[in-house]
C-alpha cells in the first residue's frame, strides 16, 4: 500500500479556456487530505484518465454533466486505492475506479461518491483503457449504435487514439470487410495498419481524405466511427454507401473551437443514400459492461484486440496530459500516472 502524506494536491480549475489549456486554465492548492467520514473510505489517487470531454466540461455551456466551475477540482475519472475505511464496502488496499478528479486523495461512499472495485487481476491502466469508458465507448459504438454487420466497410477517424483504436479492432474482429483509419502522421497510420490490423490508413495531415475515400472505398463506407467532426465527418458523410450508418461518438475538432467548427455541407446524403447518423453516450450501457467487459478479456488475450497506453508522469503534468489530445501527440490511451 502506498504511504500516505499528510497534504493533498488539487488541481482547479481557475479560469475558462480560450482553445488549448494554458497555464492560466488550473491552479494548484494543497490542502489536509480529507478525513473519512462513516460510512466513507479515503483513496489516494494513483492514475488519471485523460478524456477529450475534460476539455469540454472546461467550457460554460450546456453538455451530459454540467461545467466544472471555477475553484472546482478538475473533474476526471481514475483510479484510487484505499488507504483508510469507514465503510464495510471499501478496505484498505482495494483498487476502485470512479470519478476521482485532478488531485492526490479522494473520498469514497456509498452513495453519490460511490467507486467500482478493479477486477481481480486487472492493471490499472488496462481498466482505465479497453476495460474502462474508452474500450466500452469502442464497443458499443461500433457494435450498437453503428450497428456493424459482417463484410461491411468500416472507416475510423481518430484512429491511433484511445477510442478509435480499439473500435477498428472491434470490427476486424467482428468480422467487417475493410477496416480503413484516418490518423495524423505516417507513424501512426503504420502503427494503425502493422500492429492494429487496419486494412489501410489515411494520413489526413498529408493526403486529400476525400480523394482516399473514393479510392479505399469506391463502393461507399458502410459504418463510419466518428471521433472527430468537422470536414472529415463532411468528407465521410459525402462517400456513404447506401444505407450506411455514422456513429457520433466525438467532436474534438471543435472542442477549442467551438464557434469556429465547419459547417457540415453533406447531410443531404443521409437522405440520398438513406442511411442514419447517431450520437450516443457511454453513459446509456452502463447496465451492460459487463457482458462487454467479459468479451474484451478474451480478445485480450488471444491478441485480437491490443490496448496500447501513453502514460505521463506527475499530477502537475495533467493539462499537458490534456493538451495530447488535441496536438496528436499520443498513441493510445492517455493516462496520468499521480
Amino acid at each position: 500500500m502506498e504511504q500516505m502524506t499528510d497534504r493533498n494536491r488539487r488541481l482547479v480549475l481557475a479560469q475558462r479556456p480560450t482553445g488549448m489549456v494554458d497555464d492560466t486554465t488550473t491552479r494548484l492548492e494543497v490542502q489536509d487530505v480529507p478525513a473519512p467520514g462513516p460510512g466513507e473510505a479515503l483513496a489516494r489517487v494513483r492514475y488519471l484518465s485523460i478524456d477529450p470531454t475534460i476539455r469540454t466540461w472546461m467550457d460554460d455551456a450546456p453538455g451530459y454533466l454540467p461545467p466544472i466551475q471555477i475553484d472546482e477540482v478538475v473533474r476526471a475519472g481514475g483510479v484510487a486505492e484505499v488507504v483508510e475505511s469507514n465503510s464495510e464496502n471499501y478496505s484498505p488496499g482495494d483498487l476502485l475506479f470512479g470519478m476521482t478528479g485532478w488531485q492526490d486523495y479522494v473520498i469514497a461512499d456509498d452513495g453519490a461518491r460511490a467507486m467500482q472495485p478493479l477486477p481481480p487481476g486487472v492493471a490499472p491502466t488496462t481498466a482505465l483503457s479497453a476495460f474502462g469508458i474508452t474500450g466500452m465507448t469502442a464497443y458499443f459504438g461500433m457494435l450498437d449504435v453503428a450497428a456493424l454487420a459482417e463484410g461491411d466497410v468500416v472507416v475510423v477517424s481518430g484512429a491511433a487514439g484511445a477510442t478509435g483504436s480499439t473500435a477498428g479492432q472491434i470490427a476486424k474482429t467482428k468480422g467487417a470487410g475493410k477496416v480503413i483509419g484516418i490518423a495524423g502522421g505516417p507513424q501512426k497510420c503504420a502503427h494503425i495498419v502493422d500492429e492494429l490490423g487496419f486494412d489501410a490508413a489515411i494520413d489526413y495531415k498529408s493526403e486529400s481524405v476525400g480523394a482516399r475515400l473514393h479510392e479505399l472505398a469506391p463502393d461507399g463506407i458502410d459504418v463510419y466511427f466518428d471521433n472527430v467532426g468537422g470536414e472529415i465527418l463532411d468528407a465521410c458523410l459525402a462517400n456513404l454507401a447506401l444505407r450506411g450508418r455514422v456513429a457520433l461518438c466525438g467532436a474534438i475538432a471543435g472542442y477549442n473551437d467551438r464557434g469556429g467548427a465547419h459547417a457540415i455541407a453533406n447531410t443531404s446524403m443521409l437522405i440520398i443514400r438513406r442511411g442514419r447518423m447517431q450520437g450516443f453516450l457511454i453513459l446509456d450501457f452502463l447496465e451492460r459492461f459487463p457482458e462487454a467487459q467479459a468479451e474484451m478479456a478474451g480478445w485480450l488475450a488471444s491478441g485480437e484486440v491490443k490496448s496500447s497506453e501513453h502514460v505521463v508522469d506527475g499530477l502537475e503534468h495533467a493539462p499537458d496530459a490534456l493538451n495530447l489530445l488535441f496536438t496528436g501527440g499520443n498513441t493510445g490511451k492517455v493516462i496520468v500516472k499521480v
